[in-house]
């Protein structure tokens, strides 16, 4: 049952995948597999194999036959791509960036944009740059992003195929993926580097995975200056300390202000975004400590509720508020009430309702913030 339980596993992440040609194979060898066991079952999956013949010039196959870069590595025991494949043009992604982001990542593009220049001086570009920051941040986002900037295809590392079952062949995976990586121009992201990069010094890790860290250390320090090696970290405090000696350039990617939410809501918010703004203060100061990917879903669904028309936008805002209010301290649900009082409608009864702040309490911080004669 466990080998059948297995089979299962990875012919539906195949399919998922939509790896139309990969799932014939695997099928192929689960014939050859079950030929003497259930002769029966095996006759089955050979009518089916039979009944769809594979494709002979589908778009993909003509471009794998035209650009070797598309023939990725595969894992050998699940056949999976260890590489996911990004290939998207300058204005297809807008990740939301602070200003310091964005002048560290303008220099690394004005880099690789003037790479003679640098090697006339004996210089070489930034070869390799780690993200750290909270889920949700645009870490895999701003990746995207740079590879688009700069023309290259994006591969991201993807360790649930890198991580095989069979010891040793996750070291043999990564270096395969980090092989291919290095033979033609590209931006390659290790994403969740935590995950394989731990402390060596991690004695509840299998020595498997301190031998990844090995493998990882060898090609940060052989990295091709025409590629460019990214990372992302969820998790810092985890990473084995010589890895962080390696990359040339840290970027923290932080929680945004209350600046940059507002622009994220005008962003998610689409044409929507007339109807919403006059909430734009009270939503920024609600998502204040969320990633933009939270804000995100949480605007999508005020839209999808306004365009069904099941709620209002008044009705809406006032539910969310009330489920953000309950986390503030008693500080911030003052400021939050005086907040209400000033940019809605709300009276003063529903404020309290909705923060838990009496209105007594209210109306003394409303006066104290009223100017005085004379400013």
């Amino acid at each position: 049952m466990k080998e059948i339980k297995d089979d299962l596993v990875q012919l539906i992440r195949l399919a998922l995948a939509e790896q139309t040609d990969d799932v014939r194979l695997f099928v192929a060898r689960l014939v050859r597999k079950y030929r003497d066991g259930d002769p029966e079952l095996v006759e089955q999956i050979n009518l089916y194999l039979k009944s769809k013949p594979t494709r002979k010039s589908t778009a993909l196959r003509k471009t794998t036959i035209a650009s070797k870069e598309t023939v990725l590595p595969r894992d050998d025991e699940s056949r999976l791509s260890l590489l996911k494949v990004f290939k998207d043009k300058p204005d297809d992604v807008h990740p939301l960036l602070s200003t310091e982001l964005e002048d560290t990542l303008g220099q690394l593009i004005q880099e690789r944009k003037q790479v003679a220049k640098l090697a006339s001086l004996g210089l070489d570009p930034t070869r390799s740059a780690i993200f750290v920051g909270k889920p949700g941040v645009g870490k895999t986002l701003t990746s995207r992003w740079l590879a688009a900037q700069l023309n290259l295809p994006l591969y991201v590392l993807d360790l649930t195929a890198v991580m095989s079952s069979l010891l040793g062949r996750s070291g043999s995976n990564i270096r395969a993926a980090l092989d291919f990586a290095k033979s033609s121009p590209c931006i390659l992201l290790l994403d969740e580097i935590d995950s394989i990069a731990k402390r060596r010094s991690d004695d509840s890790d299998i020595g498997e995975l301190k031998r990844l860290v090995t493998v990882i250390l060898q090609e940060l320090d052989e990295w091709p200056a025409e590629g460019l090696l990214l990372a992302a970290t969820n998790h810092p405090e985890l990473i084995d300390p010589a890895l962080w000696r390696r990359f040339d350039l840290k970027v923290e990617f932080e929680l945004p202000d209350r600046k940059s939410i507002k622009e994220a809501i005008q962003h998610f918010s689409g044409q929507d975004y007339a109807l919403l703004s006059r909430w734009a203060d009270v939503l920024a100061f609600a998502f204040e400590g969320e990633s933009f990917s939270d804000i995100e879903r949480a605007i999508q669904r005020f839209r999808r509720a306004l365009a069904l028309g099941t709620d209002s936008d008044a009705d809406m805002v006032e539910d969310f508020i009330k489920t953000r209010a309950i986390n503030l301290d008693r500080q911030k649900k003052i400021e939050f009430s005086v907040l209400l009082a000033k940019q809605t409608r709300f009276s003063q009864h529903a404020i309290s309702d909705i923060t838990g702040v009496s209105r007594d309490t209210i109306r003394k911080h409303l006066k104290d913030d009223k100017p005085t004669e004379g400013d």
